[in-house]
């Protein structure tokens, strides 16, 4: 299959490919890991944004994708998580 897709319209096709990273990533330490985790983090950190790969390369960034980017991915959320409950705690106070 040579054709280029959006990494979107790939999405249905890798959910195999996103469950195995998972569990890997589990087996790992990374206990709470899921597919979407592993979606996000690449949409992120990997591919920023929505550009077009052919479904080879898609699934070689999934294999690709390293606990050290995982890890910033996770890091940065949790930034992100924290001020937002610090803005609401602040709204409601």
């Amino acid at each position: 299959m040579d054709e280029v897709k959006s990494i979107k319209e790939w999405k249905p096709h890798i959910k195999p490919v996103l469950s195995c990273k998972a569990s890997e990533f589990r087996l790992m330490g990374y206990e709470n890991a899921t597919q979407e985790d592993i979606w996000n983090c690449l949409t992120e950190k990997v591919w920023k944004g929505n550009p077009e790969k052919h479904l080879y390369e898609v699934v070689e960034d999934i294999f690709h994708l390293g606990t050290d980017i995982y890890l910033s991915y996770l890091t940065v959320n949790a930034y992100k998580q924290d001020d937002l409950e610090a803005s609401i705690a602040a709204l409601l106070h």
